[in-house]
Parts: structure tokens; C-alpha cells; sequence
């Protein structure tokens, strides 16, 4: 009997220990992957603000370029409450560093973000980090190209993207959705390079600033100066794009803070 309770006992530590040095080598793995992990985020993050400022075409511009490329590009950071750009002072003051802020991961802390009102919430975000992170493309006469990091809920998630603007803050330079889970064909057509490139030009306000682009059903007028194509089959993407736009550029997004920047 004795024999049996010490195999068993055995058998035990075995597993045991087995289990530990998996446990170990795993959590091992897992934190010297981080670095990587982080440096891949960053990358994907900048190509697609090279995408939507016209820095970068796919498959013809090298990934191994885009470090190069960034280099052209300010990274500042803008406080919604206060309706301006921090100086790199002030960003660091409250502890932020451009280039690794988590806008979506701040939007979900209570003590960095804000509750939105359900008349403030067009987007159907439900909350709004106080802070964010633009990008300013410029060039010797000034900024070139602002783009700004958007986001808002289509049909069945939420998408993110950029959105770029000529230095006049209302003419469209250019988009891109990098992240949305919408249905292939339809409103996963956000992603299609024909549609994004029906943006460029479009004015975002009338002549009495106030926000006018949309996203018609259908085709838009010829020589509209705001409307961009509908997504065939995909009313509701189509009114999330909208309404992300829209708040976005209000009050609440960085409508004040592009009247800043205009300003160069």
C-alpha cells in the first residue's frame, strides 16, 4: 500500500513541477515578447498615418521605409477640456509620451476620459480620452497635413482610423480604417482604396464652418464638395463613417483644436 501512496506521490510532484516550469517558460516568453509586441504596434501605427497623409501606397511603398518616411511627421499632443496643442513640456507634465499613448486604452479610465452625454455621443462611443495625439505633416511654409486619429460604431464595432486634413483644417487629404470588424462586401468596404480616395478633396465644413460632409446613400452628386459615396448594401456603416466625422470635427472632438492649428 505504501508503494502505491509514494507513486502516486511522485506522479504528483512530476505534475506539479511540469505544470510550474511551463508556467515559468510561458510568463517567460510572454515578457520578452512585450518589447516586439510594442515596437510591431508602433509601426503598424505610423504606416497608417503615412497612409492617410499620402506618405505611404501599399504594396509599392516598403515597410522598411517607414521609419524614414516618419520622420516628417510632428507628434503633438492635444488636450480636448482646453481646446489646444500641449508644448512637449506640458505633455510631459502629465504623463505622456507621444509616441506610446493609448488613446483607446485612456478613453476607458475614468480618471483619463470623460462620460459623454447621449447628445454628445454621435459616434456611439459612450466615452472620450481627455487627451489625444495628432500628427502634423509640414513642409518650409508650415503644416502641410494634420491628421487625426478618429474612431466611431458602424453596424458591428467600432472602427478606427485616421483622418487626414489639408492645412486649411477642412479640406479631406485623405483616410484609413485600420481596425473594424464590419461585414466583408458591405460595410467592410470602408477598407476598399477606390472609396478612401473618393475623400480626397471633399470640404468637411460649408462656408459658414459649420461640419457638411456626409455619406449619402448611393452615389454622390458630381462636384459635390461634401458628399462621399454611400457603401453599397451598408446603411449603417455608412451612417456610423458620418456620424464619427461628425463628432469628431464638433466642439467635442478636435473642432476647436484644428482652428489652433489653421493658425500654424
Amino acid at each position: 500500500m505504501s508503494d502505491g501512496k509514494d507513486s502516486m506521490r511522485s506522479i504528483i510532484t512530476v505534475a506539479v513541477s511540469v505544470c510550474f516550469v511551463c508556467a515559468v517558460f510561458v510568463s517567460a516568453t510572454s515578457v520578452s515578447l512585450k518589447p516586439q509586441q510594442r515596437i510591431n504596434k508602433e509601426l503598424d501605427r505610423n504606416k497608417n498615418v503615412l497612409v492617410a497623409a499620402g506618405l505611404f501606397e501599399e504594396d509599392v511603398t516598403s515597410l522598411s521605409e517607414i521609419p524614414q518616411l516618419f520622420e516628417r511627421i510632428e507628434t503633438r499632443v492635444v488636450d480636448f477640456q482646453e481646446g489646444r496643442v500641449l508644448s512637449q513640456q506640458e505633455a510631459a507634465a502629465v504623463g505622456i509620451d507621444p509616441a506610446r499613448y493609448d488613446q483607446r486604452k485612456a478613453a476607458k479610465d475614468a480618471a483619463l476620459s470623460i462620460e459623454l452625454t447621449d447628445s454628445q455621443d454621435v459616434a456611439s462611443i459612450s466615452r472620450r480620452a481627455r487627451y489625444s495625439v495628432v500628427y502634423l505633416l509640414r513642409d518650409d511654409s508650415g503644416i502641410e497635413k494634420i491628421v487625426l486619429p478618429v474612431h466611431g460604431y458602424g453596424l458591428w464595432s467600432v472602427m478606427y482610423g485616421f483622418l487626414a486634413l489639408e492645412s486649411d483644417g477642412s479640406t479631406v487629404g485623405g483616410i484609413t480604417f485600420y481596425d473594424q470588424k464590419e461585414t466583408a462586401g458591405l460595410g467592410g468596404e470602408v477598407e476598399n482604396p477606390a472609396w478612401k480616395a473618393g475623400w480626397r478633396g471633399k470640404q468637411v465644413f460649408d462656408d459658414a464652418g459649420d461640419i457638411a460632409l456626409r455619406v449619402v446613400k448611393g452615389k454622390a452628386m458630381q462636384g459635390s464638395a461634401h458628399d462621399i459615396d454611400g457603401l453599397s448594401g451598408a446603411t449603417l456603416t455608412s451612417r456610423g463613417v458620418q456620424n464619427l466625422v461628425a463628432f469628431w470635427m464638433g466642439d467635442d472632438g478636435f473642432g476647436p483644436v484644428l482652428e489652433v492649428l489653421k493658425r500654424g
